[in-house]
């Protein structure tokens, strides 16, 4: 498996995964948007055959965000995840020491995934999702200096 940037031809495949993995998905053309913008969007491949990815930028001033990560449900519980999150975090600490994102109340599983990288609870934000559901706000704080690299 290998972590690397995605390219515009991944754009189908991520899309699958996204439906897949949230009842509530971004629509194609978010994913398109966001990778003009510049984001951080990195693909996790296995054998030619992108399983995953995880999409994150800088938002507000020098605050970290995970926006979307998602792996095909036929490769969960594989570490595919883990490592794109941990990839994400890596680039992400390199220019700013807190990360934020968020997660429906309900997905108690991705709050356990994100709490074994020490994510910890921030808040709870009523209704913030289409359906109502709240969300739960969750931030990891660098334990290292920022490089100027």
């Amino acid at each position: 498996m290998i972590v690397r940037k995605f390219r515009p031809t991944d754009l189908k495949r991520v899309y699958e995964i996204e439906n897949m993995s949230f009842d509530q998905s971004y629509g194609i053309q978010i994913f398109q948007q966001l990778y003009e913008m510049g984001i951080g969007f990195l693909v996790a491949e296995e054998n030619d055959y992108v399983i995953g990815y995880v999409m994150f930028w800088l938002k507000y001033e020098n605050q970290g965000h995970i926006i979307s990560i998602a792996v095909d449900k036929d490769y969960r519980r594989n570490g595919y995840g883990t490592q794109l999150l941990a990839k994400a975090i890596g680039i992400l600490f390199l220019i700013t020491d807190t990360i934020y994102l968020e997660v429906r109340a309900s997905n108690t599983g991705a709050i356990e995934f994100y709490k074994r990288f020490h994510f910890k609870q921030d808040r709870i934000v009523p209704g913030y999702y289409e359906s109502g559901e709240d969300a739960v706000v969750l931030y990891l704080k660098s334990k290292g200096p920022i490089s100027s690299n």
